[in-house]
């Protein structure tokens, strides 16, 4: 990893602006698009707060020992004009060849109505993760169909809605084969023809948790050592298709259970792994018109039987009906989850790739069985043209039968892949002197002349193409060719001509709540503003076309981002590196414990595994301890939502030989600035621990304080919070990890290109910087607020959540506050004394929020029968107000049933929400009117979103689960 240097520390060097730029009106400011709540605003909300200015009103909130008083040393701040230009100056430093590197990472063709109505569209990439599903819809259907292609082309049947990437996948397939495997053992067997991001990630899993790893040809392994698990690739790294039959028996008469590493495009041809008995089927469908992005992001996927449906990691799309008996989808077995079962359970997942899933969906729904088909026999034709051309020139080929990818055997490596650089296309280097040649959907019969024009050493060829193909065979052995149907369900052959397509896409983007419709006030998930300027540098090719495994002399426009921004972030954070390789929240979790882990174990004390987890800190803390091996011991908090102090000092002093790190929210989960956060950490320092300081709440304190300056060792940052990234409906993310100086050493490192410390914990995601072609939004961000801006976005953002906080208190109790009455940027509000008065719960006032036109805040977490919101500094006064005057007109419908004016049982929140197909219906029969139902606020005669369906009923769908698109109306009773 590049270190933090003086040379580099040159690029934040401040600028003056020029005094004839702000005579002139050329300071275009960005932050006066970012924060929405005018100067005239704030001072209004001030002056209903009772405090004389915004400083003031810090002063009060963040405690004075731990406020960061010089200002962030970044660079000056730039327009938007400004920032792109620069951006693209960087982005020109790729060098865009054609890489054929292969290695589970393939080019390929984003369809342009697929780029434009996904993934350039603030409909599909600002929404949240669909915890709401009654204005969720579309996304859920889109989910629901990334499940159906998968079960269908893996041959399983069921599938989850997208992991992280392939590697993160398998990991997860090793541990639920641990879970459910009907053995005692604690060896896993992982092919050698596993990719070698696969290998090392697995072994970085596997170490924490006591399981011996063990790699080798499947051929030869003898099952002496008796295993839980075992991993195949499929077809192999190198590119050959195995009949692994054989071995799944051996491996089932161990009662363990077998995962395959499938790509999905060969399973149109070949036939999949539930047909000749594997268990689990994992993979990557980056290649379904996923952008190479250089690693990422990219929907990974995980397909396993039905009778594993409670012990599949990640989230489950099901169908259940509504009070209408209407067809609906959720997120089904929910209590499987990490917020529920915490340090019971076997995943920390709480970031998917959404946004990716459904463009791989997407992608399978536009070009339907036969065009996924086409394309799959295409690239194998391409590749069987190619074989017997470097045959006839005199290679050898060693990977056959083959799909897509070759190795062809040489003693002259170097000059060929020299050969082939010169003509600008990327070869893989095999340490036995091989070399590789993974061909995709974009390859032509041109390239294919260049490869062997590079492979011969001559311009001209002593044959031609044509010459070929009468000898060619695409067929393969009768043993791996499929013969099942799939993608036969109506949505993958209807919608493929692009009119239909769009008018489809439009069809499910309408059914979804995003912030281009309203606030998403969601405590601990800051949704705020993922501006177009930062958004559109996504889709420049110089960022997307780059492999991740490309030669870095390629790539040094993506060097020199990565060294800015892990620059700005530790400024920004006070911390002395920064490592970008996690790509989730909940990875950064899982990186820091490892980090502090292998720390301890470098001093000789692996024996400090104790975690201890405040009751206020965030909800995958535990599930990420127990993965890295900790035992979790929690730490009770007071009546003000504090940590106990006295319990946090005698189980520091209980456990103090063994005490690893503690693990805290910062401000906390219950929406405070805890005063005594530096002891907090001195005390755990006192005992031997590390203290890992959760960053989901950063954006209450950047430019205000820094958790490397006031005790914490390690800190990962949620980009798709703070840094704007935004949450695409339930993923993208990025989890970077900042430490202090002494535990620099121990970041991660990566097998195939390098990077991490002297004494690395290991790769912890299958790209070596995560998922990088969506670091341009932050570094953009970054760039276009400053200092000032950030510093003013925070200060903005506590604003905002004590001014709600403010005007609901007399109707929703805030629960938590700070010394001065105060909340952080998010505040708790109190609904469970409505529930003793008028038996009315959390979920009926998420579900009534919906007919005034918005998402709920976070509900019963965390604290059961509350409400966190977090408004964020993007949100305008006005519509605070608007959310503000929904709560408070829901409370006055609640006063309504607790003095008996209106039915406790029927009444607008028992009935939430109400579709307009209620409402036109002849049977309304309710004591209410249908004006109340419907527009319960004046400002919704000018605009109204309608719920797609009415309010779900989650029980039935768990009893009656069905995954599948498969006849969703042969579910209804």
């Amino acid at each position: 990893m590049v270190s933090l240097d003086s040379k580099t520390k040159q690029t934040t060097t401040k600028k003056s602006r020029s005094p004839v730029d702000e005579v002139l009106g050329l300071d275009d400011q960005f932050v006066n698009r970012h924060v929405d709540p005018t100067p005239n605003e704030i001072d209004q909300m001030l002056k209903e707060l009772g405090v004389s200015s915004l400083d003031a009103l810090i002063d009060e909130t963040v405690p004075s020992s731990i406020r960061f008083q010089k200002g962030l040393n970044l660079p000056e701040t730039k327009s938007e004009h400004e920032a792109l230009k620069q951006l693209k100056s960087i982005a020109s430093q790729n060098q865009v060849f054609r890489s054929l590197i292969g290695m589970g990472y393939y080019d390929c063709i984003t369809p342009a109505a697929i780029q434009r109505n996904i993934l350039e569209n603030p409909g599909w990439y600002t929404a949240y993760t669909p915890y709401q599903p009654e204005i969720a819809q579309g996304r859920l259907e889109a989910l629901l169909n990334f499940q159906t292609m998968i079960s269908d082309l893996t041959g399983l049947e069921i599938s989850n809605s997208s992991l992280l990437d392939e590697a993160t996948a398998a990991a997860e397939a090793m541990s639920m084969s641990l879970g459910v495997a009907k053995n005692k053992a604690n060896a896993f067997f992982v092919s050698q023809n596993c990719h070698p991001q696969t290998i090392e990630l697995l072994q970085t899993r596997a170490k924490p948790l006591g399981v011996e790893i063990i790699v080798g040809d499947h051929q030869q392994f003898d099952f002496s050592t008796p295993i839980f698990g075992a991993l195949l690739q499929y077809p192999t790294t190198e590119g050959k298709i195995c009949d692994y039959r054989g071995f799944v028996e051996k491996v089932h008469e161990q009662k363990a259970l077998v995962t395959v590493a499938a790509d999905p495009l060969s399973l149109a041809l070949l036939t999949p792994p539930g047909e000749w008995g594997a268990d689990i089927a994992v993979g990557s469908t980056q290649r379904f018109g996923v952008p190479l992005g250089y690693g990422g992001p990219h929907a990974a996927y995980f397909a396993t039987k039905e009778k594993y449906k409670r012990q599949l990691p990640g989230r489950l799309v099901g169908v259940s009906k509504d009070t209408q008996d209407k067809p609906a989808l959720r997120l089904a077995l929910q209590t499987r989850e990490q917020h529920i079962r915490r340090d019971r359970a076997t995943s920390n997942i709480c970031t998917a790739q959404v946004l990716l899933a459904v463009i791989a969906s997407t992608y399978a729904v536009y070009h339907g069985p036969d065009g996924i088909k086409r394309i799959a026999e295409k690239v194998h034709r391409m590749t069987v043209t190619l074989a017997e051309g470097l045959k006839r020139i005199g290679y050898t080929i060693s990977s056959e039968p083959y799909f897509d990818t070759l190795k062809v055997e040489t003693e002259h490596q170097q000059q060929i892949l020299n050969a082939a650089e010169a003509q600008n296309i990327n070869l893989r280097r095999y340490a036995d002197g091989a070399v590789g040649i993974s061909l995709d959907e974009t390859t032509t019969v041109a390239e294919i002349v260049t490869l062997l024009q590079v492979f011969s050493g001559k311009e001209t060829l002593p044959f031609r193409l044509e010459e070929l193909v009468p000898e060619l065979t695409f067929e393969f052995p009768e043993a791996f060719t499929r013969t099942s149907d799939y993608l036969t369900e109506p949505v993958f052959n209807q919608y493929h001509s692009e009119t239909k397509l769009v008018r489809y896409l439009n069809h499910l983007q309408s059914k979804d709540l995003s912030l281009t419709t309203s606030m998403i006030p969601l405590g601990s998930c800051t949704m705020k503003l993922n501006a177009a300027a930062e958004m559109y540098p996504v889709t420049w090719s110089e960022f997307g076309k780059i492999h991740p495994f490309a030669p870095t002399a390629q790539t040094q426009g993506y060097q020199t981002l990565f060294t800015q921004l892990r620059q700005w972030l530790s400024e920004i954070t006070g911390f002395a590196d920064i490592s970008l390789q996690p790509n989730a929240g909940a990875q950064g979790e899982y990186t820091g414990l490892l980090v502090i882990r292998q720390y301890h174990e470098t001093r000789g004390e692996s024996h400090r595994n104790i975690c201890l987890i405040p009751e206020s800190a965030h909800g995958t803390n535990p599930a990420s301890a127990v993965m890295c091996g900790m035992k979790v011991v929690p730490i009770t908090c007071n009546e003000r939502g504090d940590i106990d102090l006295d319990e946090l000092r005698a189980k520091a002093e209980k456990y103090s030989d063994n005490l690893g790190a503690l693990m805290v929210t910062y401000p906390s989960t219950h929406g405070v600035f805890e005063t005594e956060i530096q002891t907090i950490c001195e005390t755990i320092h006192q005992h031997g621990g590390q203290v890992y300081l959760d960053g989901a709440n950063m954006n209450a304190q950047v430019g205000l304080c820094r958790p490397g300056d006031y005790g914490a060792d390690v800190c990962h940052l949620n980009l798709h919070k703070t840094f704007c990234i935004p949450h695409g409906g339930g993923g993208p993310g990025m989890g970077p990890i900042g430490v202090r100086e002494h535990l620099v050493p121990f970041l991660p490192s990566h097998p195939v290109i390098e990077t991490g410390g002297e004494q690395a914990i290991g790769a912890v995601s299958a790209a070596p910087w995560g998922s990088p072609s969506i670091l341009p939004i932050s570094w953009m961000f970054i760039a276009m607020m400053g200092a000032k801006g950030l510093t003013h976005a925070s200060k903005v953002a506590i604003l905002n959540a004590n001014y709600i906080a403010h005007r609901l208190d007399d109707h929703y109790p805030v629960l938590y506050k700070g010394n001065s009455g105060l909340v952080a940027h998010e505040c708790i509000i109190d609904l469970r004394l409505v529930k003793k008065s008028a038996n009315i719960g959390v979920d009926d006032i998420a579900k009534r929020l919906m007919d005034f036109g918005f998402h709920a805040p976070t509900v019963s977490w965390p604290v059961a029968g509350t409400m966190m919101v977090e408004p964020t500094e993007s949100e305008s006064k006005e519509e605070l107000d608007r959310f503000c005057d929904a709560m408070i007109a829901i409370r006055e419908e609640i006063r309504a049933i607790e003095s008996g004016e209106v039915d406790a049982e029927d009444n607008p929140l028992k009935n939430a929400p109400h579709t307009h197909e209620m409402l036109i219906g002849d049977g309304w029969q309710h004591s209410y009117s249908r004006e109340t139902a419907a527009y319960p606020a004046q400002w919704l005669r000018d605009y109204k979103f309608w719920p797609a369906v009415g309010r779900i009923d989650n029980a039935y769908g768990d009893r009656n689960l069905v995954c599948s698109c498969v006849g969703m109306e042969a579910y209804k009773e």
